[in-house]
């Protein structure tokens, strides 16, 4: 069993080794190992508040574009309350022009057909009178054959001249 009870000069060199090297590692080592560890542990912190960060500027990136995704579809909305407006307004002016141009064919129609109807009134009344003319000159003729016929005729009417 003397293999596994150590000797008391191993075991007293053994605790100056330990402590020499404790004392080595608390001067030395421990000293970088906890900066380091610090370090890493800032450097974690840090990674966890810019992952905070990110999120909230992820966030208000996200309701920012919700925002302008809602102006858009307001704006596109604006858009085609105008243009449908704008298209009802057009149809009613096509329709007014329309009908203001059929308003004037029409009108230009009945000026065409009075006009029309007058030339014809008064081709109508030129006829009749001419041929009037023709049958009272015919008439006449055989009526006033004789002077004394045309003295009275031409009496009579300057008696109802001179009347009038």
């Amino acid at each position: 069993m003397e293999l596994f009870t150590p000797d008391f000069g191993l075991v007293f060199w053994m605790f100056i080794a330990f402590i020499l090297l404790f004392v080595i590692l608390a001067v030395w080592g421990w000293p970088v190992i906890v900066k380091m560890m610090e370090g890493r542990a800032n450097t974690i912190d840090q990674g966890v508040e810019d992952a905070r960060n990110a999120k909230e500027q992820l966030e208000n990136a996200r309701s920012e574009a919700q925002k302008y995704v809602k102006e858009a579809q307001a704006r596109q909305a604006e858009m085609l309350r105008e243009a449908a407006k704008m298209k009802t307004d057009i149809i009613e002016a096509a329709r007014v022009e329309a009908q203001n141009a059929a308003k004037k064919e029409m009108d230009a129609a009945k000026v065409a057909i009075d006009q029309a109807r007058k030339e014809a009134e008064l081709q109508f009344r030129s006829e009749v009178g001419r041929f009037s003319i023709d049958i009272a000159e015919k008439m006449m003729r055989s009526k006033m054959s004789d002077d004394k016929a045309q003295k009275e005729l031409v009496n009579k009417l300057l008696d109802e001249i001179e009347k009038n």
